[in-house]
């Protein structure tokens, strides 16, 4: 019996490009997707919204002179270029998957359609959601929390390269705390960067659990899909 039957995972772009630290990592690429095709062989039901930031990202430096509505777009197409590699490497591993954007682009993807992304899931395909919300102004963390109240997702999973939420970048300072859970609440008071405001908020709202955990650690997907404590959970107080 799996703790979660129906998945959103979130991948930042960046994840990636692994050490290269930009662009496609196809040792990266291999491992995610293994992971993913293990967890669909349990039963899970897996969709996927993968960042654009190692390709471009609407808010960086080298987009600080564009209009910000023209580099957000930029940025929504790198985030389809990343989910047409992953399309690819998961079906080269046997996985069948549909492609989604929220801009429409037909020769490659399918327009976003709620049911018909739900009609995929039920049927083992693993769904990717390309082009974020398809509005600027709004991140992937958005596009992830709102395509996975839309299929009526049982948790968001934040693939990072750290075990989980802490007060303060690990990787900077030895001395960070660590929060195994907390509240939507106490996330958006202490600041902490699990997802930005928009997505945090449409997650309390609608009562969606996120967790936070370390995707470069073979197997934790799949253990926390069996119900083992993984990464960080963000839940209601209630809980």
């Amino acid at each position: 019996m799996l703790q979660y039957k129906r998945i959103l995972l979130k991948l930042s772009g960046e994840a990636l490009a692994g050490a290269d630290g930009y662009g496609l990592n196809a040792e990266m690429l291999e491992r995610y997707a293994e992971e993913i095709r293990e967890a669909r062989d349990m039963g899970a039901e897996i969709a996927l919204v993968i960042g654009g930031g190692n390709i471009f990202r609407g808010v960086s430096e080298a987009a600080a002179k564009m209009d910000r509505v023209q580099a957000d777009y930029m940025g929504m197409l790198a985030t389809v270029i990343n989910s047409l590699a992953f399309q690819d490497v998961l079906e080269r591993k046997g996985v069948f998957t549909r492609l989604q954007t929220a801009i429409k682009m037909e020769q490659m993807a399918e327009p976003f359609i709620r049911r018909r992304a739900v009609r995929h899931l039920e049927k083992g395909r693993v769904v990717i959601f390309g082009a974020g919300t398809g509005n600027p102004y709004f991140t992937t963390d958005t596009a992830a929390s709102l395509r996975a109240i839309e299929i009526e997702a049982d948790v968001i999973v934040k693939g990072t390269r750290v075990d989980g939420i802490y007060d303060s970048d690990p990787e900077k300072n030895p001395h960070a705390e660590f929060f195994s859970s907390i509240s939507y609440l106490d996330v958006i008071r202490k600041n902490l960067k699990v997802m930005d405001m928009t997505a945090i908020t449409l997650c309390s709202e609608n009562v969606l659990p996120i967790v936070v955990l370390n995707m470069n650690v073979k197997g934790n997907f799949t253990r926390l899909l069996q119900g083992e404590k993984v990464g960080s959970l963000v839940h209601g107080d209630s809980c």
